[in-house]
């Protein structure tokens, strides 16, 4: 490739897929966009985008413009492809790879001898090496003749585009010629640091940095358990304990969720069940915070009624996977909203960061509150902050700590 800037093909236009084509493109590199779905391709192709993500909109519309940015629904010949599919859940918490591998497949016609194929979904360790085993079964004749690597994103919903140019990237390959070869690539467009290693440590690397978090949260999910039956304000103590100088506990809140703290670390349990408990019981423990919070609130509405002979108005506040975003994935606040009205409870939901959802009516924060007989804090927006303590009040996320 050398300072040739070369094609590229970017198989999958998400909310990883599309931010990284449109950066690659901004570089004046010539980028195919594929993905499966007609409607995706069409919106791309007038510059338009169909995902929310600031500052993604001009960009798109700038490089489609400039002719640097097709979309297509097959991929074309190029000297560089990437990967940037789904890898969800089949099962017991099993990954499904077969979006990575109809993905791969789709490259088989248009590969050729000296191409470059990066896989940047999150995938199970060995992934890369599986995929390198499909290609060659299919096309004998490239075996040792392209290069592959694998190359974890690692960006924050909302601000997408910065991190992918200046965020250090793990870049590993099947061997040393394809992690030089992916390197190089890189070097177009990321301006963080390079660090070379192999696929599996690559694949691995990705895992690790959310089950990490994962971690680490449910340490500070299990203690405000044990504190609500101790009699003790979690928060309280957190901040205490963290006056020591090498203790640093994160914030309790009403579970995990979002595509990837609560997926992610299910991909090294069901691959290592024997090595990986804490692991596992990080991912239990957060889900039981769920249980647990949904138990709380029940519990609740139930003497409320036992008190005042009617059934309980519940304000439930907030929806999203975490503060301050309109993004419900996995979603641990949704999870209780949707329990809570199943089971037949009264329910006001409030989001201040969607207008409307498809299941419930979003009620107005002060409408709600006035309402209510019972206020259940799910998520700490910002414009809940300094809400004073009116009513039956539960805070699972530290309103009022």
């Amino acid at each position: 490739m050398g300072s040739n800037k070369p094609s590229v093909v970017m198989v999958g236009l998400g909310y990883i897929g599309l931010p990284t084509a449109a950066l690659i493109a901004s570089k004046e590199i010539k980028v195919t966009g594929v993905d499966i779905h007609q409607h995706v391709v069409d919106t791309i192709n007038k510059g338009e985008i169909h995902i929310v993500e600031p500052d993604l909109d001009g960009l798109v519309h700038h490089v489609v413009k400039e002719g640097y940015l097709t979309a297509s629904t097959s991929p074309v010949e190029a000297d560089v492809y990437l990967i940037a599919v789904p890898t969800p859940f089949k099962g017991d918490y099993e990954p499904d790879i077969s979006y990575v591998e109809s993905a791969t497949r789709a490259l088989l016609p248009t590969l050729k001898e000296g191409a470059l194929v990066i896989i940047e979904s999150t995938s199970p360790v060995g992934t890369t090496e599986k995929m390198q085993a499909v290609i060659e079964a299919e096309r004998p004749e490239l075996a040792g003749k392209i290069y592959m690597a694998y190359c974890p994103e690692r960006v924050l919903p909302g601000n997408v585009i910065y991190e992918l140019e200046h965020n250090d990237r793990a870049i590993g390959g099947i061997n040393t010629e394809s992690t030089e070869k992916a390197v190089e690539f890189y070097r177009h467009f990321v301006k963080g640091t390079l660090h070379k290693t192999n696929s599996k440590t690559a694949e691995m690397c990705k895992l690790v940095e959310n089950s990490s978090r994962d971690v680490q949260i449910a340490f500070a999910n299990e203690l405000s358990m044990i504190c609500d039956e101790a009699g003790i304000n979690v928060w309280e103590l957190i901040n205490l304990a963290n006056k020591h100088p090498r203790v640093n506990i994160l914030q309790p809140g009403t579970g995990v969720g979002g595509h990837c703290i609560a997926v992610d670390p299910w991909f090294i349990v069901s691959e290592f069940p024997e090595q990986a408990k804490i692991i596992r019981s990080a991912r239990e423990i957060n889900n039981y915070k769920t249980e647990w919070a949904i138990e709380k609130v029940k519990s609740t509405a139930l003497q409320f009624k036992i008190d005042n002979g009617r059934d309980a108005k519940i304000a439930c506040m907030g929806l999203a996977f975490k503060p301050n975003i309109d993004d419900l994935r996995e979603s641990p606040a949704l999870q209780v909203v949707d329990t809570l009205v199943n089971d037949g409870f009264n329910v006001l939901a409030v989001e201040p960061n969607i207008k409307s959802h498809n299941k419930y009516e979003i009620y107005d924060r002060e409408d709600a509150v006035e309402q209510a007989d019972i206020i259940v804090y799910l998520v700490a927006h910002r414009e809940f902050a300094n809400s004073e303590r009116v009513k039956i009040t539960l805070d699972f996320c530290g309103i009022y700590k």
